[in-house]
């Protein structure tokens, strides 16, 4: 009960935010600070100056001894790099210093982290920059400074930069459509996310056993317990305690950072869970989920579990995935995706509602290649998540709107429905006028967008630079459209342009079952991209539409789109590349081994049965032994292939034919080894593998 009444004092009590810096911050410097960070207006060092001695007193207070400038490479993961505050003076003796340069500007090795060719390796300076948008924050005894990350010449490095560049952009566009409107008071647009997080916990002495899920975050081999999901016992059942213990420290380790953890429960598959914040603005709610993945990943160790953030570590359950709840606000308050009580009435939600239309439906394929990755090709189509097909689902009532438009017909609004539930002691309740399509990629659920194909280990950043600059690009031309029309046209303008988008982008828009094969089909009649694999989706990156969309808005230049190209192709190559070395490692030091034993146990039970009992049928025995060694050999001889065709791999220069590679070869070749091992593990006992096997692993509790 204590610990509840001090949630209110502990939520951001670590983090330099409104209230510290109205506390700590002289009235002008105050007033500077809110305006770069509301208006995305210029600071002067004096300014920063004044900042960083409040910052450094702030975090002095709190026990911090060190500072970093926090930083997201394009490792996909964050990066940081301690330095004390003290600062020796003249009598032997050390002060806390911490001046408006240090807090600006950082100065890491850029050649050290992956830039696609923009850096050479003997060209190490690199830059951080302070990112004010981003609150800073105390971890670990470290004022954490979020920051963005730029080479020597000034090409971004990072998956920050080119975020902030794309909501910079989205607010211009949208801001000049809304004023052309009429809404003269909006000066600024967000974007706005919360990003659910699914992950696995499992037993931290059962994660230690296995090479796969130590070096791949996956297992690669494994046959299926008897029982899985199926009974489909787990999702939103009771939390074990060891788990909601778990849970509870860390949504406190989450609140002491402002994050706004909301919902947590447990998810499909056994040992699955998910966590879901309150969404922010975008920005700090990327800065957000990655804070919030490296302290699952920390409060896990406490408990004596580990924290598997793969899309798709187990076999034959379902894998993780990490749903972008995405919307537009106004610096006035107006959430732009808001139907309001008569959406087909409602011009400014419909302008932006067909923005989205056509932003998705015109750049799909960035949108899938957004959530390209490794883990994510065994998950997307999969019957657990999205196809690879992006489509929108609308919902009964929005569809009715978009084709009453389409036909210039009275749209009658649908009433509320009071639910009749058959007990009079319940309490009375209206439904929705739309289900939720949880086989969409892209769905909209009320007053905002669900981008419902990120994998669970991707940094959301990726799909919202992609989000906000296709809209951003939908809105520049609505204006270009309705810039020069008179006033008094101007509604029947704008009613001729939605109709007009509409009607051309409607393929986009599907409300059924995105499983079924029927809708693959249809998909391809419409003329809708099915890029399967990462490396079918990768060079869409680099087609000219999309290069001229990035470079119009200024979110990528040509060299950064091809160094990102190359950075996401290389990593798909080494993982799988790993992900073969360490399957064969298996198979050689401890499946085959360990299969080998019990053929040997078979054998001599075998020899010393017909030596104690002449003439007696040892055919159960034979027919195992047989069935075993047959699967032994084959395993042999494919484990051979795949080393040799992993050899191969390496000799490939080509990026892209080396992940073709990689997909149709080296893929194909792991599949096949593990039907047959996953198969031979049923029959061989338990103690026969130096590691534990999916019953142990996923029914722990």
């Amino acid at each position: 009960m204590e610990e509840t009444k001090k949630i209110p004092e502990l939520y951001g009590s670590l983090v330099f935010n409104d209230k510290v810096m109205r506390e700590k911050l002289p009235k002008d410097v105050y007033k500077a600070l809110r305006k770069t960070i509301d208006n995305n207006a210029h600071f002067e060092l004096d300014v920063a100056n004044s900042v960083a001695v409040a910052m450094k007193e702030w975090a002095v207070e709190n026990g911090a001894t060190h500072f970093t400038h926090w930083f997201q490479p394009m490792t996909g993961a964050t990066a940081e790099k301690h330095d004390s505050f003290i600062s020796p003076d003249d009598k032997g003796q050390v002060i806390m210093e911490f001046a408006g340069k240090e807090l600006v500007k950082g100065e890491p090795d850029a050649s050290s982290f992956p830039s696609g060719g923009l850096r050479a390796t003997f060209e190490a300076r690199g830059y951080t920059a302070w990112d004010p948008t981003s609150p800073a924050f105390i971890k670990d005894k470290t004022l954490y400074i979020p920051t963005a990350f730029c080479s020597y010449s000034g090409e971004a490095l990072d998956k920050k930069t080119p975020l902030l560049r794309s909501m910079e952009a989205l607010s211009k566009e949208a801001t000049k459509v809304l004023n052309l409107l009429g809404n003269k008071e909006v000066t600024s647009v967000s974007t706005t996310v919360g990003p659910e997080q699914e992950y696995f916990l499992i037993d931290k002495e059962d994660y230690a056993k296995r090479k796969d899920l130590i070096f791949t975050g996956r297992t690669l081999l494994g046959a299926m317990p008897p029982k899985g999901q199926e009974m489909e016992d787990h999702y939103f059942g009771t939390l074990k305690t060891r788990v909601s213990e778990y849970m509870h420290d860390l949504d406190m380790e989450l609140w002491k950072l402002g994050i706004p953890a909301k919902t947590k429960h447990n998810e499909v598959a056994p040992c699955q869970h998910e966590l879901a914040p309150v969404f922010d603005t975008t920005n700090a709610a990327v800065d957000h989920n990655q804070l919030t993945m490296e302290l699952m990943k920390k409060v896990a160790e406490k408990h004596g579990f580990v924290c598997l953030l793969h899309e798709k570590p187990f076999a034959g359950i379902n894998g993780s995935g990490k749903h972008n709840n995405w919307s537009l606000s106004t610096n006035t308050g107006i959430n732009l995706l808001e139907p309001g009580k008569s959406p087909a009435e409602n011009t400014q939600f419909l302008v932006f509602l067909t923005a989205v239309i056509k932003a998705v439906d015109d750049y799909a394929d960035l949108l899938r290649l957004s959530v390209a990755t490794p883990g994510n090709d065994h998950r997307l189509g999969a019957n657990e998540a999205p196809p690879a097909v992006v489509s929108m689902f609308l919902g009964d009532e929005l569809t009715a709107v978009v084709e009453s438009i389409e036909n210039d017909t009275f749209f009658n609004r649908m009433d509320k429905v009071q639910m009749e539930t058959g007990a009079t002691v319940l309490p009375h309740f209206f439904k929705d006028n739309t289900d939720r399509n949880r086989t969409s990629p892209f769905a909209f659920t009320g007053n905002k967008f669900e981008f419902r194909m990120l994998g669970s280990s991707l940094s959301v950043a990726g799909p919202n630079v992609i989000l906000n600059t296709a809209v951003a690009e939908s809105l520049a031309g609505f204006y270009d459209e309705l810039k020069d029309v008179a006033k008094d046209k101007l509604d029947d303008a704008v009613h001729e342009l939605v109709k007009k988008t509409l009607i051309e982008h409607k393929r986009i828009i599907f409300n059924g079952d995105g499983y079924t094969d029927e809708w693959i089909e249809e998909a391809k009649k419409r003329g809708l991209p099915n890029l399967k694999s990462t490396p079918d989706a990768l060079p869409v990156f680099i087609a000219d539409k999309n290069v001229k969309l990035f470079t119009k808005h200024g979110i990528f230049t040509e060299s950064e789109i091809n160094s990102r190209y190359e950075i996401l192709l290389e990593n798909y190559n080494k993982t799988i590349h790993i992900e073969a070395k360490t399957l064969a490692d298996m198979l050689y030091h401890q499946f085959l081994p360990g299969v080998e034993g019990y053929m040997n146990e078979l054998a001599d039970t075998i020899i010393k049965k017909k030596q104690a009992l002449p003439g007696v049928s040892c055919k159960a025995e034979e027919s195992a032994l047989s069935k075993v060694s047959h699967a032994y050999d084959s395993i042999y001889e494919l484990t051979g292939k795949l080393t040799e065709d992993t050899a191969k791999a390496e000799l490939i220069e080509d990026s892209l034919k080396q992940a073709d590679y990689y997909k149709d070869t080296i893929i194909g070749d792991m599949e096949a080894i593990r039907v047959i091992a996953d198969a031979t593990e049923e029959i061989i006992p338990e103690d026969a593998l130096p590691y534990p096997n999916y019953g142990k692993i996923l029914f722990y509790v």
